[in-house]
């Protein structure tokens, strides 16, 4: 099972402070750091204020060795899909092959108006997310010297070197996730190399990888090809008033946490990732919202990693 750290800066984080979660986590011995994509707080100031995420995820692969970086997720209508193949391209090169790209259709109405983004209807999000994911992976696999063309409803492409390539060959990891019933699953068949269950339980988690597993069927891929994940919020602590001091520094109850996160005593983290992972997940996003409790992924990498298998 792999153990990822993933972080909401939008919430209140500067540069600085997320590079002391990477560098920790990197230390600690977890398999990547990811960030969100957004630019609004959510029921909070976020003080600083935001941070771009694919310029944070350029400094942190200076600035880092080991750890795979990513978005859970980049939302379609933030950025053009040709200049976003170039920034994750540009983000692995700078990496030496660490970058994984996580993107969707969008979906927080409030941070569009805020920073001046187009929000269009569900369909048409929809719509531009499934043809950036063709233009993005696409400019990808194109060889070099070669050019790439697209004939969209939202975007056109015509004879695109689709420069610069990505270190990593074929192309850095696609991840997808979601709920929808229908149209994210046959996404993820055809693009995904990685599907994620967003903070559901462990029978709805079961559920939708059972429908991306058949939309992958249906399609004449293996299911099998497909890692599949789970985001979770964090709140562990050797005992109990440890646990309740960490989910009162998120704004957390406890027996709710318990219920809907990865809460209470790292044994008992033991036992629910377990579950997560006989509903099909072989790899845990750690949702972390105190930056800057670093004893909590301590704890964690020494007390609950080693136990998994």
């Amino acid at each position: 099972m792999d153990l990822r750290v993933f972080t909401e800066p939008q919430q209140g984080a500067s540069y600085d402070d997320l590079l002391r979660v990477a560098r920790a986590a990197e230390e600690f011995g977890y398999d990547a750091f990811f960030r969100s994509d957004h630019y609004l707080a959510m029921n909070a100031e976020g003080l600083p204020g935001p941070t771009d995420a694919w310029i944070t995820l350029a400094g942190l692969a200076r600035e880092t060795t080991r750890l795979r970086l990513g978005t859970l997720v980049t939302s379609a209508t933030f950025r053009y899909p040709g200049p976003l193949a170039v920034s994750v391209a540009q983000v692995d090169q700078m990496s030496d092959g660490r970058v994984e790209l996580g993107l969707g259709a969008g979906w927080y109405a409030e941070e569009h108006a805020a920073y001046a983004i187009p929000f269009p209807s569900l369909k048409d999000r929809f719509d531009r997310f499934e043809e950036t994911l063709a233009i993005v992976t696409g400019m990808w696999d194109t060889p070099v010297g070669d050019t790439f063309s697209y004939d969209g409803a939202h975007f056109r492409v015509e004879n695109s070197p689709a420069l610069p390539k990505p270190a990593q060959s074929p192309r850095p990891p696609v991840v997808i996730g979601g709920t929808g019933r229908k149209r994210t699953p046959a996404l993820a068949a055809r693009y995904a190399d990685e599907f994620n269950t967003p903070f559901l339980s462990i029978d709805d988690a079961r559920d939708v990888f059972g429908r991306v597993r058949t939309a992958c069927t249906d399609t004449g891929r293996s299911p099998d090809d497909l890692v599949y994940s789970s985001a979770l919020v964090l709140c562990c602590g050797r005992t109990d008033a440890e646990v309740a001091r960490r989910a009162a520094a998120i704004g957390r109850d406890v027996d709710e946490l318990r219920a809907n996160g990865l809460a209470g005593s790292p044994a008992e983290l033991v036992d629910k990732i377990g579950t997560y992972a006989d509903a099909g997940a072989s790899r845990i996003y750690l949702q972390t919202l105190d930056l800057t409790d670093l004893d909590h992924l301590e704890l964690v990498a020494s007390e609950v990693a080693p136990q998994l298998g």
